[in-house]
């Protein structure tokens, strides 16, 4: 039976297992598409790693949006498992999976439909082009595949069983590995062998998470149309701005892509092995915010505030301290990872620069994982959709495009780290008072509910105490008074700017 452990124990220890054990998992999947372009690049044609950089970025859009549904399905789970409603647990999972696969399936087919297109967006042409359109039109299609590998194996974080959903994407990343070799070499498909390979791993990863969730835990109840259509709305509620939370990422990426691409193939095939080697590298901090989540929500489920904050610390330490060695790491290897890929010219100059200035801030990137994992489970997913979709337009676009202006093709990734940088220190600030204003809200709450009917008296005070402190907009109770009444429709960007205004408000009267 599916039980609340992260609400008790060490939260650091929460942390660590979750994210290693999902890490390890994460980067099992991301080596196997590094052995891709490290097997490609046997073949001695520098065209395909440009292309897989190229498919990549069209295929990194299309999971993007399965992350997204993923993400509402492990935020509602692990809320109700933290409130210890196991039945409602068992609906809203179901209810998740099914509409993840049926927006999966329309995503698939709307993608696969305009691949051409999509590739002429990212700057892909001539021969790089067709090689990266045949890579997309075997993969697009398992899209719905991986979609509901990922919103179960997030299911499976919920309750807690890290070590299953790090098992299903590390027997995906080894099916992966074994076929490669015999269809990019054995079958001489080339790109094209690369991407079936690929297609199976999904399946193998689907085939174990469904078999944890259904048999091990018996989290799948019986489908109800009723039931579904209700549930709808608090689905949507976090799917909604969950995908456009995580779609921005790529779309971001994709803004990347297309100014590298001004300045040539060889720099896209550099770019490529980063998008590559990025995962690996810092697979841990992307398995942060999928391992902090579940904590939060259950937390949150409990009432237990203290321990969200809590939460929210030691992941932003752990984040900082993780990335400063693999930076080190990253830099001290640098030409080891050059001479590995075989990449010259542009592409290894371009590896350089990365592994040498620009790893040390994917910091920045990190906590705004985090900041977005504690909004999806504290009800501000909307909050999360402005912070990314904020970081790939106006985070991203004009800072490239400036960079690019000023410093070439290494401006543009000097660039995109000063995007990271502002947003990501904005996210935290903002998700520490998140959870004072949730905190605060659930304190007045309670003390509302605790006044007794039938003493007008007490109730006669507490009402003249709210109506006196109201006239006081420095007050702490006009703040939180503020926080009960909010409507729900209010703008998120009006939300935060408030979270910002009124605390520092506060601490100047400190």
């Amino acid at each position: 039976m599916a039980v609340a452990k992260f609400v008790q124990g060490s939260i650091l220890r929460h942390i660590l297992v979750m994210s290693s054990t999902a890490a390890v998992g994460i980067s099992a999947l991301f080596v196997v598409d590094l052995l891709d372009i490290f097997f490609l690049s046997l073949l001695g044609e520098q065209e395909l790693a440009a292309a897989v950089g190229y498919a990549g970025t069209i295929s990194f859009f299309t999971t993007s949006i399965g992350i997204g549904l993923s993400i509402a399905l492990g935020a509602l789970v692990s809320r109700s498992i933290g409130a210890k409603e196991v039945e409602k647990a068992k609906r809203l999972l179901l209810n998740s999976a099914v509409v993840t696969l049926l927006i999966s399936i329309v995503v698939a087919v709307i993608v696969f439909l305009f691949i051409p297109e999509l590739l002429s967006l990212v700057g892909a042409t001539g021969k790089t082009a067709e090689l990266a359109a045949g890579y997309l039109y075997i993969l697009v299609p398992s899209l719905p595949l991986i979609c509901l590998a990922m919103a179960l194996g997030s299911a499976l974080r919920a309750v807690g069983d890290a070590k299953l959903s790090m098992v299903s994407t590390l027997i995906g990343g080894g099916v992966n590995a074994v076929f490669d070799p015999i269809f990019i070499f054995m079958f001489a498909m080339g790109i094209e062998g690369a991407a079936v390979a690929s297609v199976l791993a999904r399946l193998a990863v689907f085939v174990v998470a469904a078999r944890g969730v259904i048999v091990k835990h018996k989290l799948f109840g019986r489908f109800n149309l009723d039931h579904f259509i209700a549930d709808l709305s608090p689905i949507f509620a976090i799917a909604g701005p969950a995908m456009l939370t995580n779609v921005a990422t790529p779309i971001g990426n994709a803004v990347v892509t297309r100014a590298i691409a001004d300045f040539g193939d060889s720099y896209v095939a550099g770019w490529a092995v980063l998008g590559r080697l990025i995962p690996v590298s810092f697979g841990m901090i992307f398995a942060l915010s999928g391992a902090v989540g579940p904590i939060v929500g259950q937390n949150y489920g409990a009432q237990e505030f203290g321990r969200v904050k809590e939460s929210l610390t030691r992941a932003i330490q752990f984040c900082s301290v993780y990335v400063l060695v693999v930076s080190i790491l990253l830099f001290l290897t640098r030409n080891q990872i050059v001479s590995v890929f075989d990449m010259q010219g542009d592409a290894a100059e371009l590896i350089l620069f990365f592994c040498s200035y620009i790893a040390v801030f994917f910091i920045f990137s990190g906590v705004l994982f985090v900041a977005n994992a504690s909004f999806n489970n504290l009800g501000k997913a909307k909050y999360s959709t402005l912070f990314n979709v904020g970081k790939a337009t106006v985070g991203t676009i004009p800072f490239v495009y400036f960079g690019a202006q000023w410093g070439g093709v290494y401006g543009v990734l000097i660039g995109q780290a000063i995007g990271s940088i502002i947003f990501g220190v904005l996210g935290v600030v903002v998700a520490y008072r998140l959870v004072e204003k949730v905190r605060g809200q659930f304190v007045i709450e309670s003390t509302v509910q605790a006044v007794p009917a039938t003493e007008t008296e007490a109730a006669s005070e507490f009402d003249e105490e709210l109506s006196l402190s109201s006239q006081n907009p420095m007050s702490s109770s006009c703040a939180n008074m503020a926080m009960v009444t909010e409507e729900q429709d209010c703008e998120a960007s009006n939300e935060i700017a408030e979270l910002i205004g009124v605390k520092g408000e506060e601490s100047s009267t400190k």
